[in-house]
């Protein structure tokens, strides 16, 4: 029997042409793949960091936002996507960070590549990185510094301009810090305060500096009829009506039928598709209401009729706009003109339409409740203004949570050096291999500052060590030593309002050790072929290649054969 064994044949499991690979080689190749995407995104960290161009085909996009870049970024590596979603939920728990995060998570996979190379189990690695984890963050909030009440004002001013200090607007940081917090502190705090309710308009052409914020709500002119330009265009303390209806004269139902005998019935039906518009129009003028919004058309008949008793109409508003001026005005949206009472209405001390570099704006302002506002954006380009606008997006998310907390600490790189060296400390105390995986998350982290001074072009080398010994030796007053981006030296950033809230790093740094422990616990990947071409649905066969089969299986005949007589049934239809 033993001769026999040898000349068994492999059991084959998979359809042939799977891709299969398994063992050490298939978590280096992963660990390669998360470097090469971190290494994508490292030269824009920081104030100093470098902006990317990318051009999919239709849109271009330059950008130093880590998660948007990573968006855009169309990664086929099935392990490298990790990074990718990491990069998505920092946007969407915190807003800023995001550059960070991946980088942060490419360097301590860096760092634990050799063990891996030397044959260290997997599991060992991933449970020495949850515990550096753990305890770099219970560091971090022992060390986070408490700045008086959530939403001290200076505080969240400082917030956002750190979260814009690395991007294209940095320069005028001290036009939109105030207008960030001011637009976050207009929205209701119960139970969070909603980033929805903040509107943000771009309108191309001007300057950046022409860029204003609204305390209320703005939005660009709908689409318009004749007799708009004879409507009045400013109101003091209007009311104002919502409504989900068109007001357009058309036939009732374009699908119905109607028998007359009579030709002069005819004009008895047209009298009444005049008389139901009219009754329509009748009704929204007699709420009272000086303003009438629609999301539904509102045709050049009831626009005339509304000019000419001094009404101001719009259709066709946006959903979002719509639901911003009813949280601002106190107003309900309506989806009928029937039953019109007064509480329905909303309100607003100034209504008036302006002209905003080459379009026009219905501007509602001091609006009685308004827990919602609108910043709008101007620039010379496209692609500037949408930046501004992601940039905006960080610094609003950054306030948002400075008002949920007042937990600080300082950015330039101080926590994470701060933080490394507890770490170093920390392994020391710890015996076996797990020693090795904290050393090894502790020298992970450097990443940050180290990079902030590569961008810049200054000495990484030697500032690191500085900052290394500022840490070690002057206690508390080196807490906070980071990276000076003016001098190429370090300085303390706390002093500098380098800030940036506590749960910002929380986040990053058990996001990147989660990463990592996910990259480290695959250990076989499989890719179907069946995902890999086009068609291969059915049993991996195109479209030809199944009708081919089943015409062999039909003897030949094919479609043709099935039609009957050679095909006469395509004729006949024809």
């Amino acid at each position: 029997m033993a001769g026999y064994g040898g000349m068994q044949p492999g059991i084959i499991l998979l359809r042939e042409g799977t891709d299969q690979s398994q063992g050490k080689a298939q978590l280096i190749s992963n660990i390669n793949a998360c470097q090469a995407v971190a290494d994508t995104v490292r030269t824009t960290l920081g104030p100093r960091g470098m902006d990317k161009l990318v051009f999919d085909g239709q849109r271009v996009t330059i950008s130093n936002d880590g998660a948007t870049i990573m968006k855009l970024l169309d990664i086929v590596h099935p392990a490298a996507k990790t990074l990718v979603d990491i990069s998505m939920s920092q946007d969407a728990e915190v807003g800023d960070g995001t550059t960070s995060v991946v980088l942060l998570a490419g360097e301590v996979l860096k760092q634990i590549k050799p063990f891996v190379e030397e044959g260290l189990h997997p599991q060992i690695i991933m449970g020495g990185l949850r515990k550096a984890a753990q305890v770099a963050v219970a560091r971090l909030k022992e060390i986070a510094v408490d700045i008086g009440a959530a939403g001290n004002r200076d505080m969240l001013e400082t917030f956002a301009g750190t979260a814009l200090n690395s991007k294209l607007i940095s320069n005028q940081k001290s036009l939109f810090c105030p207008m960030i917090v001011d637009a976050v502190s207009i929205l209701d705090m119960e139970p969070a305060p909603d980033l929805d309710m903040v509107g943000i308009k771009k309108v191309p052409g001007g300057d950046v500096t022409q860029s204003f914020l609204v305390e209320g709500v703005a939005f660009k002119k709908a689409f318009s009829y004749a007799g708009f330009e004879m409507m009045q265009k400013q109101y003091t303390n209007p009311k104002i009506l919502i409504l989900n209806v068109e007001l357009e004269l058309k036939s009732e139902k374009e699908n119905a039928e109607v028998r007359i005998t009579d030709p002069g019935d005819y004009q008895s039906i047209v009298d009444a598709e005049w008389q139901i518009i009219y009754e329509k129009l009748d009704k929204c003028v007699d709420s009272g209401a000086q303003i009438i919004l629609s999301k539904l058309p509102i045709g050049d008949l009831a626009t005339q009729y509304f000019a000419d008793r001094n009404l101001f109409c719009a259709g066709r508003v946006d959903a979002s706009d719509l639901k911003r001026v009813a949280q601002a005005t106190g107003g309900h949206m309506q989806s009928t003109v029937n039953d019109l009472t007064p509480d329905i209405l909303g309100e607003c001390g100034e209504f008036e339409e302006r002209q905003v570099g080459e379009e026009r704006y219905n501007v509602f302002t001091k609006c009685t409740n308004a827990k919602t506002a609108t910043i709008v954006l101007r620039g010379g380009s496209e692609q500037f203004i949408e930046e501004s606008h992601r940039s905006i997006h960080d610094a609003l998310m950054i306030v948002k949570r400075g008002l949920m907390s007042a937990r600080v600490v300082a950015g330039g790189g101080a926590i994470e050096m701060e933080v490394s060296k507890s770490l170093r400390e920390y392994a020391k105390t710890i015996m076996g291999k797990q020693q090795l995986i904290i050393s090894a998350f502790a020298k992970a982290l450097e990443v940050v500052p180290r990079q902030l001074c590569e961008n810049a072009g200054f000495d990484a080398t030697t500032v690191l060590n500085e900052l290394r010994q500022s840490h070690a030796l002057a206690g508390d007053v080196g807490r906070w030593s980071g990276v000076d981006m003016d001098t190429e030296g370090i300085c303390n950033t706390m002093e500098s309002g380098v800030w940036e809230p506590a749960v910002n790093k929380i986040n990053s740094y058990t996001a990147a050790a989660e990463a990592a422990c996910v990259i480290l616990s695959i250990d076989e990947t499989v890719r179907n072929p069946q995902s890999e071409q086009p068609g291969g649905a059915a049993g991996g066969m195109t479209m030809q290649q199944q009708n081919q089969k089943m015409s062999q299986a039909m003897g030949g005949r094919g479609l043709a054969g099935m039609m009957g007589r050679g095909g006469r049934g395509v004729r006949r239809l024809k």
